[in-house]
C-alpha cells in the first residue's frame, strides 16, 4: 500500500525541485489547495519512533504501544494540550494498521458527514480494510452528534480517536467515554521542543541548512510552553524575518510576540488554578497565593470571581482563628468593584496575601457540616420549651418560655441551660481550634461547659424570677 493511499495529500511520491520563495528560503510545499502548509505539518512525525516527548504512553511495555504494536488499538480518547501531539499519534497509528485515516471535525462538520462516513468505512470494510476515525476538539460533539456515533463506535465499524484539550469526563457523555479508553498526553519537556526543532532544521525540509543561534533554540523551547506546533511556526516565522539569514534571540521573540496563558475559564484550567489559588492560601504561602493570582488575571480570569473564591477561603480556611479575613475579603471584593482593573487588582492581592499569612481554622466550616447533617437527621424534633416564646396568653398557659434563663442575669452573661432538643441533649458541634484568636474561643468555651453540670433541657432550677417572660428576656 502506497503512502499516497495513506495520507492524501500531504505525501507522495519524489518531491519536485525546491523552488526559491521572495523570502531567500526554498518555498514550502503546498496543500491539495495548493496553499502553504506550515512548517509544523511538514515535519509531522510518520513513524512510533520519531515521536518525542510521550514515553510515559509509548516507553517499551507502556499499554499505548503494546496496543499498537499488537494491532489492538479500540476507539481512544487522547486528551492533552495544544501541541503535544494528538494528531499525529492518532495518524501514526492509521499507518500502523494500515487504516484509512478519516478527519472530522467536530466544529465544522454534522450528522450528514458522519453518515456518508460510517458509509463509506462499510464499503471499505467489505474489502478488509479498516476506517480510523479521527475526531479534532471531540468535546465539542453536539448529543445529535455523540448519538450518531455511539452505534458505529460499539459495533467496531469506524475505530474512533478523539483528541481534546478538556477534561472529557466533564465533555464527553458517558455512554461515548464509556466506550473508549482515555490516554493522557503531556505537555513536551523543554529537551523534546528542542530536539523537534533540531530534526526540523536538519531535515530536507525548507529550513533545512538555516543558520540558528543556540539562544535562540533554547528561546524557542522555553517559551513554547510545551507547544511543538506553537514552537514550530515561530522557527518558521523568525527564518522569514530574517530572510534566510541567521536567526538569533531578538528574531525569536519578534516570532513569538507575547506568550498566551494556557487557560479556559470554563474548562479545566479555571478550575485547576483556582484550586491551585486556594490551596496556597490554606497551606499558608503567600508567594504562591500572589502568582496564582497573577496567573488567573494575566489568563483573563473574571476578577470578581476570584473575589467570591476568597471570601469562601476566609470562611472555610481561617474563620475565627482571625476574624479580620472575613472583613477584609469583602472589603476586597467591594474595592475592586468600585474600582475595576488594575487598581482592583492590588486589593485582590492583598487580601490573597493576608489570608495566605492568618492562622488557619476550619473548626466553624466542620462544625456546620455537623450540625446540617444533624439537622437533616432530626428535622421534626420539637424546640425545648424555655426556648420558645410566649407571645400569648394561652402559650404561656402552656408553659413556653418555662424555666428560661436569662443570659444578663448573670455576673458572667452566661447561662448554663440546655440549647439543644432533649433527644440530641448535649451534642458539641463546634470544638475550636488552639490558633490566632480562636484559641480565646476555646478557652472561655471551656469554662462556660464546665458550668453547664447537670442542668436540665427545661432549666428546672431557674426560680421564678428567672423564668420571667416578655421580648426583653425570650426573644
Amino acid at each position: 500500500m502506497s503512502d499516497l493511499e495513506l495520507f492524501p495529500p500531504e505525501r507522495g511520491g519524489a518531491p519536485d525541485p525546491p523552488k526559491v520563495g521572495a523570502s531567500g528560503l526554498p518555498a514550502a510545499r503546498t496543500g491539495a489547495a495548493g496553499g502553504r502548509q506550515p512548517l509544523a505539518t511538514r515535519v509531522r512525525p510518520t513513524d512510533l519512533g520519531d515521536i518525542v516527548g510521550q514515553d510515559r504512553l509509548l516507553g517499551q511495555g507502556r499499554a499505548l504501544r503494546a496496543l499498537i504494536e499488537g494491532d489492538a488499538v479500540p476507539s481512544l480518547v487522547f486528551w492533552g494540550p495544544p501541541g503535544s501531539g494528538k494528531t499525529t499519534l492518532a495518524r501514526v497509528i492509521a499507518r500502523h494498521a494500515a487504516a484509512e485515516f478519516v478527519p472530522f471535525s467536530a466544529v465544522s462538520e454534522g450528522v450528514p458527514r458522519l453518515r456518508k462516513i460510517f458509509d463509506a468505512a462499510a464499503e471499505r470494510a467489505r474489502a478488509g480494510r479498516a476506517t480510523l476515525l479521527f475526531i479534532d476538539e471531540i468535546h465539542r460533539l453536539s448529543k445529535s452528534q455523540q448519538d450518531a456515533l455511539l452505534p458505529s463506535v460499539e459495533t467496531g465499524l469506524v475505530t474512533m480517536i478523539g483528541a481534546t484539550t478538556e477534561n472529557p469526563s466533564f465533555e464527553v457523555n458517558g455512554a461515548l467515554l464509556s466506550r473508549t479508553r482515555v490516554f493522557v498526553l503531556e505537555s513536551l519537556s523543554e529537551a523534546a521542543v528542542r530536539r523537534l526543532l533540531e530534526r526540523a532544521l536538519a531535515g530536507d525540509d525548507a529550513l533545512a541548512g538555516v543558520d540558528v543561534d543556540d539562544e535562540a533554540l533554547d528561546l524557542l523551547a522555553l517559551a513554547s510552553d510545551g507547544d511543538a506546533r506553537r514552537a514550530l511556526n515561530a522557527l518558521e516565522t523568525a527564518a522569514a524575518l530574517t530572510r534566510g539569514g541567521r536567526i538569533g534571540a531578538d528574531a525569536v521573540r519578534e516570532a513569538l510576540q507575547r506568550r498566551v496563558p494556557r487557560y479556559d475559564k470554563s474548562g479545566e484550567g479555571h478550575y485547576d488554578h483556582i484550586s491551585a489559588l486556594h490551596k496556597s492560601v490554606r497551606g499558608g504561602d503567600p508567594d504562591g497565593a500572589l502568582y496564582w493570582l497573577a496567573r488567573m488575571l494575566e489568563a483573563g480570569e473574571d476578577p470578581l470571581y476570584i473575589a467570591r473564591r476568597l471570601v469562601r477561603m476566609a470562611s472555610e480556611d481561617i474563620g475565627l482563628a482571625e476574624p479580620r479575613a472575613l472583613p477584609l475579603a469583602v472589603a476586597a471584593r467591594d474595592a475592586y468593584h468600585f474600582l475595576g482593573s488594575p487598581e482592583g487588582d492590588l486589593a485582590l492581592a492583598q487580601a490573597a496575601v493576608f489570608l495566605a499569612s492568618a492562622p488557619k481554622s476550619n473548626r466553624v466550616y466542620e462544625a456546620f457540616g455537623r450540625a446540617r447533617e444533624l439537622a437533616r437527621e432530626t428535622p421534626a424534633e420539637p424546640i425545648p420549651l424555655h426556648l420558645r416564646n410566649a407571645v400569648t396568653p394561652l402559650m404561656e398557659e402552656l408553659g413556653y418560655g418555662a424555666g428560661y434563663r436569662y443570659a444578663f442575669d448573670d455576673p458572667e452573661h452566661h447561662q448554663p441551660q440546655a440549647y439543644l432538643p432533649d433527644s440530641i441533649g448535649e451534642a458539641v458541634l463546634y470544638e475550636p481550634s488552639e490558633f490566632g484568636e480562636e484559641a480565646q474561643i476555646a478557652e472561655r468555651l471551656r469554662a462556660w461547659r464546665a458550668r453547664t453540670g447537670d442542668v436540665g433541657a427545661g432549666g428546672s432550677e431557674a426560680s421564678e424570677g428567672e423564668a420571667e417572660t416578655g421580648p426583653e428576656r425570650t426573644s
